[in-house]
């Protein structure tokens, strides 16, 4: 206490509510989105880039378009900068009700290279994004006639914008005037026209004209999730038979007598390994951190859900992004409690590491991914590149609040949450593990343990991997959080199956094949993400292609440490519940 009374424990105070609340400020948007009759609308342009490949995005200037006399650029927040947004200033004027009429923006002579730019972008089918009062804008630069190879550019820009009240509702663009480019050097007139209308839409329905119903609200999408609660319901009875039938009927059987199995009546089964079944596993260190991480993961991905059904996250650019990273800050105690108390648990005593790797394992591995695609989008010259401030911000974010967060779970989960409450005493002499099969081998377990949980979300996956690369806004949280409480108790019901038949064939290493088991379902979503590349896009090159995999690289990791981490809590609980009801005398 003594030391945060101290001058520099009350700047390190003062910086990281300094952080908190310009994170907040990045997640808010305090803009009132009212406006007086004539006064000036601000239109931003964003970025322009291949159609199929939203990732590889170039600045909006990057194509000789006609540049402001100054060029503005928009307050850049969190999200904006993980996104690769970068707004400034277009030279437009859009006096709030007032019509504009077809004016001039400017005579753009195009030399050799340029034309060369603008018909290389055409054949490439590049479009650009506009921002008006938040209102994400679309428009093609120009199309291409295959059958006599020539490419026009669209010259003339049409907003149409409708109002409710001095609150502006909808935007739209029409490209018009399409120029033909030839070999040689043209000259280009590029103009715009702006036509305002009434509007009878309230302004907190203004952004559903954006929400594609049909495709997410389609019957497909409740099927999935019908039928998904079906093979729960079959799980849950095959479980309960488990636990019911077969458990209390060996419990009941002879008792063993001292650590010596061999002197019992049975020879085979679960009981036989009473005495290493809570031996402690080996890479303790890794696999506390795996765990703590994924609870703190299970928690962020249940409150930011829960939160979505109330909010409405795509109305604000960069929104998503922000609420995560911000909220992964804040869960950090979660993973230093839950990895410390498994750690201490299980008879570990270098709880300082175990500390280190908890902190560092999931975000050092992102920064590693990032750094690759930082490189590879640096060569290309695209937006999504993530500058060094950004970085230096996020490395402050975890220095300042992530980690400090860690460190108090760490000690909080090693002295409060600790005692290893253990119903068997653990033989000296680990015993030994027979031969088994092929069919009961550990890599089988290990892929037969994530078929079921993937099965239970492909189709929510699909609908998640369209929103993101085939520019669909995603909201339906409400099928998305069913269906992460419908994976979860699937991961419950299969690791309490495969952990039992494990120890019944007298292995008791149930602590890896119970997190590498339920996070095998992560693997099948990374297999299923590379046929989607394949099948269901249209992307090209190689900076789409890693941004593509890089990012489902990320996302996979993620859900293998979260789906691991189901499945070691379903077998610790289903472990520890099953060693109780035998006597051991």
């Amino acid at each position: 206490v003594n030391d945060l009374k101290s001058p520099l424990g009350m700047r390190c105070i003062q910086l990281i509510l300094f952080l908190l609340l310009f994170s907040l400020f990045v997640i808010a948007n305090t803009h009132t989105h009212q406006y007086e009759s004539g006064e000036e609308v601000i239109l931003w342009v964003n970025n322009v880039g291949p159609y199929q490949n939203p990732h590889e995005t170039f600045n909006f200037y990057s194509l000789p378009f006609c540049r402001p006399d100054q060029e503005n650029p928009a307050p850049k927040g969190l999200g904006d900068s993980l996104l690769g947004f970068e707004l400034l200033q277009s030279p437009l004027n859009f006096p709030f009700k007032k019509n504009v009429q077809s004016t001039k923006v400017c005579t753009k002579k195009l030399s050799n290279s340029e034309v060369g730019e603008f018909r290389e972008a055409i054949k490439e089918q590049y479009w650009y994004q506009l921002f008006l009062d938040e209102l994400p804008i679309w428009g093609m630069v120009g199309e291409s006639v295959e059958k006599d190879d020539k490419q026009y550019i669209y010259s003339h820009q049409s907003f149409s914008i409708s109002y409710n009240g001095d609150k502006i509702i909808h935007a739209n663009l029409t490209v018009e005037n399409p120029v033909v480019l030839t070999d040689k050097s043209s000259e280009v007139l590029f103009t715009y026209s702006v036509t305002w209308s009434p509007s009878t839409v309230d302004f907190d329905d203004r952004f559903q004209k954006y929400l594609d119903k049909s495709f997410f609200e389609h019957e497909v999408h409740l099927f999935s999730v019908i039928n998904s609660l079906i093979m729960v319901v079959f799980l849950i009875g095959v479980v309960a038979t488990i636990l019911l039938k077969t458990l209390r009927r060996d419990s009941s059987t002879k008792s063993y007598p001292g650590d010596d199995p061999d002197e019992s009546d049975d020879d085979s089964g679960w009981k036989l390994v009473h005495g290493d079944v809570f031996r402690p596993p080996k890479q303790l260190i890794l696999l506390s951190a795996l765990v703590g991480t994924g609870y703190q993961f299970i928690f962020l991905t249940f409150a930011v859900l829960s939160l979505a059904l109330y909010g409405r996250y795509y109305e604000y650019r960069g929104y998503t992004a922000s609420v995560f990273v911000i909220g992964y800050c804040l869960t950090s105690f979660i993973s230093g409690y839950a990895s410390g108390s498994c750690y201490t648990r299980n008879f570990g005593k270098n709880w300082i590491k175990t500390m280190l790797v908890t902190g560092l394992l999931f975000p050092g591995t992102c920064l590693g991914v990032v750094v690759v695609l930082n490189v590879i989008a640096a060569y290309h010259h695209s937006l999504v590149y993530i500058s060094l401030t950004t970085i230096l911000y996020l490395l402050a974010l975890w220095g300042l609040l992530c980690f400090p967060l860690t460190i108090v779970g760490t000690l909080l989960g090693r002295n409060w949450n600790a005692r290893a409450e253990v119903p068997c005493r653990i033989n000296n002499i680990p015993r030994h593990i027979p031969e088994r099969k092929w069919y009961l081998k550990a890599w089988l377990n290990i892929l037969i343990g994530g078929i079921l949980p993937f099965g239970s979300i492909f189709i929510e996956i699909y609908f998640v991997l369209t929103s993101l690369w085939h520019h669909k806004i995603y909201y339906v949280f409400g099928f998305m959080l069913i269906n992460f409480g419908i994976m979860s108790t699937v991961i419950v019901c299969v690791t309490v199956i495969l952990i039992f038949f494990l120890l019944n064939v007298e292995d008791y290493r149930w602590h890896w094949m119970s997190f590498l088991s339920a996070g095998s379902t992560a693997g099948y979503v990374f297999v299923y993400a590379g046929y989607y590349y394949y099948a269901k896009t249209q992307m090209t090159g190689f900076c789409q292609f890693s941004f593509y995999f890089g990012h489902a690289l990320i996302l996979s990791i993620a859900l293998f440490i979260l789906c691991g981490s189901l499945g070691y809590l379903a077998a610790s609980l289903f472990v520890g519940r099953i060693y109780t009801l035998i006597k051991i005398e």
